[in-house]
């Protein structure tokens, strides 16, 4: 009779420790790789190259302006965190939950900032812009920005316009909804979303998300790291 293979060993069992980190180091990488293609992307629409950051912005470019969203709003302010962002990037929904918490527990120290930055290869990330913007001048800002990112697997990454969806999100919050057409349909609106474009690109935007501290273009690899300098910030 033929002996029965040996039983292979099992592998030891993962420590929940050891899936956090895996979790944290898959969740960096896709943010890395996304903004990368996000660069790429922008590369062929425009038929550009993707530059590297300029030594020094246009003279007319401003990283915060006087209609810019802050989302946050200390008594005493420490610093600013200001984040070029759309709504069709998957690496900016993947940092959102993160920002979320960072607001919550800097918040009263740290003034959030949030700019539109739509690539022009994400077909809807423009018209989610106005979208936002729209429920914006009706006081909904955070209501929609939320909205956006909780159902962007539903509706990113489609090639066929998604404004009337996105109509449905401004029903659903209570909008006035002919002043939300007519904003969304405005040039000023359009402007408005045109400016921050401008404002990223002369401030060396190439993909999103991307973050200023204190008017420094930050390197992100670790959740750990990016805490760690918002802390410095705040103090």
């Amino acid at each position: 009779m033929t002996p029965a293979p040996p039983t292979a060993p099992k592998p030891p069992a993962t420590k929940p420790a050891d899936t956090a980190k895996k979790v944290r180091a898959v969740l960096w990488t896709l943010l890395a790789f996304i903004v990368v293609a996000g660069v790429i992307g922008y590369a062929l629409v425009s038929g550009a190259k993707p530059a590297p950051t300029p030594a020094a912005p246009a003279a007319d470019a401003q990283l915060v302006r006087e209609d810019s969203h802050r989302v946050t709003t200390p008594t005493t302010e420490k610093a600013q965190l200001v984040e070029f962002l759309d709504f069709e990037c998957e690496s900016c929904r993947a940092a959102a939950p993160l920002v979320e918490k960072l607001k919550k527990e800097y918040g009263d120290r740290i003034t959030f900032v949030n700019r539109y930055f739509p690539i022009p290869s994400h077909r809807n990330s423009g018209t989610a812009a106005l979208a936002v913007e729209a429920a914006a001048q009706q006081g909904k800002y955070q209501q929609m920005y939320t909205r956006m990112f909780d159902t962007q697997p539903q509706w990113g990454e489609k090639q066929d316009s998604q404004a009337a969806l996105f109509r449905t999100y401004a029903q659903d919050l209570g909008l006035d909804m002919a002043k939300y057409d007519a904003t969304v349909a405005a040039e000023a609106t359009k402007d408005r979303i045109r400016k921050d474009i401008a404002d990223g690109k002369a401030l060396g935007v190439t993909g999103t998300p991307t973050f200023f501290l204190n008017g420094k273009k930050l390197t992100l690899d670790t959740e750990e790291q990016f805490r760690q300098l918002l802390e410095d910030a705040a103090k």
